[in-house]
């Protein structure tokens, strides 16, 4: 199941069509492939996107670690 969370799309191949897939739904070699082909900056900017969506979805819930303290 795609959850599209992250906003962050790549076109993949799945069971021989392309689709266009969040980052946070490809399987973890898929996101390894896409990753390795950009530059520093490039996965410096995708890193603070990610942490980004990620504050925005804890806010959201109101989700908070539960161990802190």
């Amino acid at each position: 199941m795609d959850r599209d969370l992250d906003c962050v799309y790549f076109r993949v191949e799945r069971d021989g069509k392309f689709e266009s897939v969040s980052f946070s739904d490809l399987a973890e070699e898929q996101m390894r492939d896409v990753l390795k082909s950009h530059s520093k900056e490039w996965l410096l900017e995708m890193c603070i996107i990610l942490g980004k969506r990620i504050r925005e979805i804890g806010d959201q819930l109101d989700i908070v670690r539960g161990d802190a303290e």
